[in-house]
Parts: structure tokens; sequence; C-alpha cells
């Protein structure tokens, strides 16, 4: 992983790039009441951290100089992280050792090279945040992930080797230990409390220039983008200056506490910053951190559905008054969710207590939940509210993405071609033979599904909550709904999830 060279991914249907930001970065705070926390690594040892007390508000009058009684007790607190990675290529060269105008001048006195993979070592250049004294750095999982040598550099030019204690490729959160004590340590703030507007600080290492800071406000908490980045996704967007080579650097708040670890940036073309930075809650590295010191590895809540975004048009055909909640999709057998009566069609509105803001929020409030613990939901079915409780099952990889949310876009039908589902096809498309529905077999490329995203294989087995086992009654079905919105159970690939269709 070079990180002079920008990681992007796409981001929705636009032309987007969500870039991670690579390089050296990071933010520390110290002040405040502290409060200590005892963590143990795999039961080992304890980890003090300083924790932020209840602290008064900050008036903007007493920055009347500048912010510099607020990032100085951080600065020191910033490391640099530089790894180096082997790495095997494959490369095909052409042979021109073996060439006869080759040999006729040089014969025998050169041997050709032996193909196959080359190996190469890349250098990279992060950066990472002191939560302990005793050399615990916190810092994104993609600035270490699979080095080979990691070497640590404090502010007063000191260098260190370091390891890696673990790490949570789902968060983007890591880990390393640097043998070192009297280390300055960041004061840990509490992202809950953040707001839209509130003041907050960037440290980092943009461009590998040397140590920055930015300011800005906080543009929004909460923020997901639908995987895009990471599987849990519940970000700090700030409009402080955050570019390439801030990865794992922090972001601070007017107390100088520690409330964010700077992660990505959106940004057009593969650019720089443009104002929106990303940065993951202190409260949630905190919980990773916590229990990968406590037990060697993260361990979420599980209930075991699949959700998708509760659109205006969904509440609509579900009759719902307002969107908002997380729409059950599919139910996993066996799972919690089944066991505890939760349906498929189900909106889940309130996770104990609290109002469930779309199918990321979910997955990420369920996820910090222990296995075990009791999840009381309230859900929206059939026109009525009810009461449900959950016993939380264990987060494994094999049931990994069954929490996870995304939302579907819409479609229309005109264009669309089906045919009868037969216990040959549904193998073909990897469904159980007994599965019931009819299949797409053709999506006009210029028609409002093609452009929504339903895809010839896309199995539909229900029709407006009602089950279409062959052509014909999904004819009747159609027909049947006239011009009014349809909503359609679609099965692809084995995961179900509604579909709303509007009329062209």
């Amino acid at each position: 992983m070079n990180i002079d060279t920008f990681r992007s991914r796409s981001w929705l249907s636009i032309s987007v790039l969500v870039v991670l930001a690579l390089g050296i970065g990071g933010l520390l705070v110290g002040a405040g009441v502290i409060g200590r926390t005892g963590r143990s690594v795999f039961g080992a040892e304890k980890i003090p951290l300083k924790i932020a007390g209840q602290l008064p508000p900050v008036s903007l009058g007493d920055f009347k100089n500048g912010f510099a009684s607020a990032l100085d007790p951080a600065l020191p607190a910033v490391v640099n992280i530089s790894t180096t990675t082997v790495v095997k290529r494959q490369y095909n060269m052409p042979n021109f050792f073996d060439d006869p105008l080759f040999r006729q001048f040089f014969g025998d006195q050169f041997e050709a090279p032996s193909p196959g993979p080359q190996t190469e070592r890349e250098n990279a250049l992060g950066s990472g945040v002191i939560v302990n004294p005793d050399g615990y750095v916190l810092t994104n999982n993609h600035v270490v992930s699979g080095a080979t040598d990691i070497q640590v550099f404090t502010t007063d030019k000191k260098q260190f080797k370091a390891r890696v204690v673990g790490a949570d490729p789902r968060t983007d959160i890591a880990i390393v230990k640097i043998d070192a004590t009297g280390l300055p340590a960041l004061t840990l703030g509490d992202s809950e409390k953040l707001k839209v507007g509130d003041l907050v600080f960037a440290i980092g290492d943009p461009m590998g220039i040397g140590e920055t800071a930015t300011t800005g406000i906080v543009s929004a908490v909460g923020r997901g983008l639908g995987g895009a980045i990471e599987q849990y996704e519940d970000f700090i967007q700030t409009d402080a200056a955050i570019n390439p080579g801030n990865s794992g650097g922090a972001l601070i708040d007017v107390h100088g506490d520690l409330i964010g670890i700077n992660t990505a940036i959106i940004t057009q073309n593969g650019g720089g910053n443009q104002g929106i930075g990303l940065a993951i809650p202190i409260n949630m590295a905190r919980n990773v951190m916590e229990q990968i010191l406590d037990h060697g590895r993260v361990i979420r809540g599980y209930l075991g559905v699949t959700i998708q975004q509760v659109s205006p048009n969904i509440a609509k055909a579900f009759g719902l008054s307002h969107g908002g909640g997380a729409l059950v999709g599919d139910v996993s057998p066996d799972s919690p969710a089944a066991k505890s009566g939760i349906e498929r069609g189900d909106v889940i509105l309130q996770l104990n207590g609290d109002a469930v803001n779309g199918p990321n929020d979910l997955s990420v409030r369920v996820a910090q939940m222990a296995p075990g613990s009791i999840a009381h939901l309230k859900l929206f079915r059939t026109g009525q509210t009810r009461d449900l409780t959950v016993t939380l099952g264990e987060n494994t990889e094999k049931n990994a993405a069954s929490n996870q949310g995304g939302q579907v876009g819409g479609a229309a039908l005109q264009g669309v071609e089906v045919q009868n589902l037969t216990p040959s096809l549904a193998r073909e498309l990897g469904l159980a033979t007994v599965t019931e529905g009819v299949v797409i077999a053709f999506v006009d490329s210029f028609s409002a599904a093609a452009t929504a995203g339903l895809q010839r294989g896309d199995v539909i087995l229900e029709v407006n909550r009602k089950p279409v086992h062959n052509v014909n009654q999904y004819d009747q079905a159609i027909a049947g709904a006239s011009k009014q919105p349809v909503l359609l159970l679609i099965n692809r690939g084995g995961t179900t999830h509604f579909v709303v269709v509007q009329s062209e």
C-alpha cells in the first residue's frame, strides 16, 4: 500500500470518489478532568486510558489570540508511522536474451531472467495517536495492514519499532505498540455529545509536507455511505481540511480531547480536500480498542436480518406516514430475529427506546451490543406497532452480512420480461429448487427498471405482499395494480429485499 497513491472508491452513482486519507497524520489532545479505566491485554496487563470527565462549555472569547491553547498539548502525542510491505508481482517480460541478434553480439555471457513472481518492497506513511503513556497507539487498519515492518517516529525525533496488537478491518481501527514509557497520551472525549456546528481541529501530515493543523466545524454526525468505505460506518463529517496523508490522525474538540480518528475524504476525480472529511467517532474506536485489548478480537451482537432504507415510496407502500426506520427484507433462518418472531416486511422503528434513523444506524448499534444482551425493538407491521424483545447472538464471519443495510432503488415494470422459475433454473441462479416465483429474463436497458437496478436473473416472489408462483399470477397482479405503485419482493442471489415500483 503506497501512501503516496490515493486509494479511492466510487460512491453511489455519481462521479464522486471516496479517498482514504493515507499518509502521516495524527491529532492529539490532552487537558481536561481525567478518569482512569483499566483495560487488559488478553488478561495480561492493565492499560489505563485517559477519559475526559464533565467539562464546562468553552467560550470562543477564550481563543482571542487563536487556538494554540487547544492545539499545543496535542502536538507531542502525534506519531508518524512508516511501514514496509513485501509484495510479490508477476512480470511477463519478453525474453530478448534468446533473440538471435542479441546472441550474435553477446553470446551466452548473459543469463535470461527467471520467469515468475518478483519480490518487491513497498513503503508507506501514516500516523497514529498515543492513547497510553506506555506506548499504545491508535491508528487506521489500512495504515498498517499487511506491513512486514512498522516504525513509529515521535515528535521529539525518536524512532521505535512497533508491532500490531490487534486490528478490526470492519471499522478500520488498529492498535500498535512501541516499547516506551512516559509518553504524552491523549484524553478520550465523548463523540456522542458532538453536534453539528461544533468547532473541531484536525492535525496530521497531509501530502507528507509536515505536521499541519486545520480547523472547521462538525458538518454532520452519524454519516454512513452505504458501506462504501467500511462495513460499520458512523462517521463524523467535518469541513476541517483533511487531505491524503491524514489517515490515523485525530480530530479534537475545543477542550483538546480526542473525538475522532481521521480516515477518509470524499472528493471528485481523486483530488484533495473539498471540505468533506470523515472521521471514526472515538466512542466507536474506543469500544473496538477495548475489546481487542480485553479479548484479542471484537465481539459484536447479531440480529440476523437483511435491512434496507425506508424511502418515501416504500413508506407509502407500507402505510407509514413518514420514512425512517429499517425495513426487514429477509430474516436468516434460526437467527435471533427469527426465533423472536421478526418477519420479512417488518419496519424496525426503535431499538432500546431510541429511534432507528436507518439501516446503517441499526447495524452499528446492534454491532456494539454484546452477544446475549436483550434488544427491545418497536416494529411496524401491517398497520400496527408492536414491541418485541430479542436475545442477540454473536456476529461471526459467516453471518457478518446479515446486519448490513443498503438502500434499494425503485424501478418501473415497463421493459421487464419474466418467465416461470423452474427447479433447474433456480439451481443455475444459486437458489433452492423449491423457490417459487418468476425470474426476470430481460430488462430494457433504456427503461426505468434498468436505471433503478433491476437485473436479469432477479426473482420476483411477491407483488403487493401476495405471493406469485408463475407468470399468470404475476400478470394478474400487475394488471390489478393499474398505474398505482407496486411493492415487489425480490430474491437476488439468495437474499431478498423489497422494491417499490413506480409507473412510468
